[in-house]
């Protein structure tokens, strides 16, 4: 009895110590879930390494998150039955934990990982689904990281299934809500948020060019949002390989192959030694794609080849694995050889068929899911303008008559108004070009003489202005001088140019920021930001015949404008005109 009695013990003893042991430490799974994230589209096979690390933990939390992780891993390996049925099992470690707010956000977490893997089956409306789930978990803890992932996942979705305007609207949205938040991330999460919306946003405007080739500006955006991306990327290896292969795309659609080549080849190289099958089945696809529109059959052949293999083996990029076999098709009929075009020409109508009728199914199913929150309110709308219809009726004729009146006037007003803006913009044009021969001729030291002297006269005149607030001389020349050390690197270029950022830079406060600024300047931060720009973009257009060719959109991003709309406002403010008009006018 005694012995049965002892190895009892001896069994609850050992049993208490193993649980023990396979605990990790809140610390232990923070670090495994960084790593799970970092290298979940990198390096997938890393990832599900340290995804089974964490199974081990004998925590429900742990556990959840583990299982929820790996369901969207095996399914970027192609393994939708098993990938279901770890999402699953996440789910029933996630209901025995209590209910908190812990188990709220990990629900939401979970969310976003099912949303994931259904994206990656090709399911945009289950997708997008458990994105709206785990949205309204996020608004009602405020956790303002996972609400930033759900907004940017909807807007790929919405680009998927081609609602380009609404993902760039609403990602330029969310480029700001980061900007603002800038406070509640660390800076390689802030870098991360970054990197992933520019990449989206540059995708919206790729996506969209490609069904409105004529849109040069769209593509222009793309450019930039893509070289954004890239400069936010330094620890993001993922996201910079996309980027770069879609700047690929660019040079190839500007006509730059040997640009377009001497990238693919780059990614080809980094996504074989990343283990990126998906990054690789696309890169030969371009590389194809570059040979046939060059005419190069045979090269062609070789990559859309690759790449047919690469997406029949892996199952993970469909879209690249039938384009290739159109293209086989294309090529062997130009051979003269129809038994191979036969071939995959068949196997691309097999594939497309069913492809789109899925994606037009999906179409209609998230544009359902994303717009029924607002067919009350329309048929609200609709019963309100029958209402007030018959006092409509009366109103109008009122209307059109004052209407007529003010047409005439606006008529006479606005041919006044081009004769004047056309004169101001002749003047301000004839006086850059002056500037412009002065700063030629004279030698520097008369320069920054003259600045000083300007300087001087300006400090004359607002000393009695500013009376309310006094800082030593040295300390205020000081701050000019390194306000004009920026001016002359052109750091009022970035869209970071605001008066914090500026005031961290130079080692000063906003306060006493702001008091030079409309001291020296007699303007407000913001004026003297926009008038920085606008003046450096009428010298380009003045002195740079191809930047007069550039959109207005492209204009303004290049010049840390966030619109083109407010861009134009301020142009127009500073010349009178357009900057299309004005670029004419040159």
């Amino acid at each position: 009895m005694r012995l049965i009695i002892s190895f009892l013990l001896f069994f609850v003893l050992n049993t208490a110590v193993s649980q023990q042991k396979n605990a990790l430490t809140e610390q232990e799974y923070l670090l495994l879930k960084d790593k799970i994230r970092l290298t979940a589209n990198a390096n997938v096979d890393s990832a599900i390494v340290f995804a089974n690390q964490m199974v081990k933990s004998n925590n429900n939390k742990h556990l959840a998150f583990a299982n929820g992780a790996l369901s969207y891993l095996i399914q970027l390996k192609g393994n939708s039955a098993k990938s279901k049925e770890k999402y699953q099992l996440a789910l029933k470690y996630l209901d025995k934990m209590p209910d908190d707010r812990d188990k709220k956000q990990l629900r939401s977490i979970l969310y976003n990982y099912n949303g994931l893997s259904e994206w990656k089956r090709g399911n945009f409306s289950g997708a997008i689904e458990s994105y709206q789930q785990g949205m309204k978990l996020s608004v009602e803890i405020g956790d303002i990281i996972q609400i930033v992932k759900f907004k940017n996942n909807i807007a790929s979705i919405n680009v998927a299934v081609g609602n380009y305007r609404l993902a760039i609207k609403d990602l330029r949205q969310l480029n700001d809500f980061v900007d603002k938040n800038e406070g509640v991330y660390t800076k390689e999460q802030y870098l991360n948020n970054k990197s992933n919306i520019n990449i989206s946003l540059a995708g919206s405007y790729e996506a969209y060019y490609m069904k409105d080739a004529k849109s040069k500006m769209l593509l222009d955006s793309a450019e930039y949002f893509y070289k954004k991306t890239v400069s936010y990327s330094q620890n993001f290896p993922d996201n910079k390989i996309v980027a770069k292969l879609s700047l690929g795309n660019i040079y190839s659609w500007q006509k730059d192959y040997a640009n377009a080549e001497k990238t693919y080849y780059d990614i080809v190289f980094l996504a074989n030694q990343n283990n990126m099958p998906e990054i690789l089945c696309t890169a030969n696809y371009n590389l194809g794609d570059l040979h046939y529109t060059t005419k190069k059959y045979d090269k062609a052949l070789v990559f859309f080849k690759k790449s047919d293999s690469i997406g029949e083996h892996t199952k993970t990029n469909q879209i690249d694995y039938l384009k290739s076999n159109y293209y086989q098709a294309k090529i062997y009929n130009i051979l003269k050889e129809p038994e191979l075009a036969y071939k995959h020409s068949k196997i691309y109508l097999d594939n497309y068929e069913k492809s789109e009728s899925k994606l037009n199914d999906e179409i209609l199913e998230v544009n359902y899911k994303l717009g029924v929150g607002d067919l009350t309110n329309e048929m609200v709308t609709i019963q309100e303008k029958y209402k007030y219809d018959v006092f409509l009726n009366k109103a109008l004729k009122v209307f059109y008559v004052v209407l007529f009146v003010a047409i005439v006037f606006l008529l006479i007003k606005n041919i006044r108004d081009k004769n004047k803006a056309h004169k101001k913009m002749n003047d301000l044009i004839e006086e850059f070009k002056a500037n412009l021969e002065k700063k030629a001729n004279a030698p520097e030291q008369e320069q920054v003489q003259e600045i000083e002297e300007v300087f001087e006269q300006e400090e004359i005149l607002l000393k009695k202005e500013n009376a309310n607030l006094s800082i030593d001389e040295a300390k205020e020349n000081k701050i000019v001088e390194k306000l004009l050390a920026l001016e002359s690197k052109h750091e009022y270029l970035n869209a970071d140019f605001t008066l914090p950022y500026v005031a961290k830079k130079i080692k000063t406060n906003t306060t006493y920021l702001s008091y030079v600024v409309n001291k020296r300047f007699g303007k407000s931060f913001g004026e003297y930001s926009n008038e920085l720009k606008i003046n450096y973009v009428i010298n380009e257009m003045i002195t740079n015949h191809m930047y007069r060719k550039y959109s207005t959109q492209a204009i303004a991003e290049s010049v840390g404008f966030k619109n083109a709309v407010s861009f134009a406002k301020s142009f127009r403010k500073r010349t009178g005109v357009s900057p299309a008009q004005f670029a004419n006018n040159i």
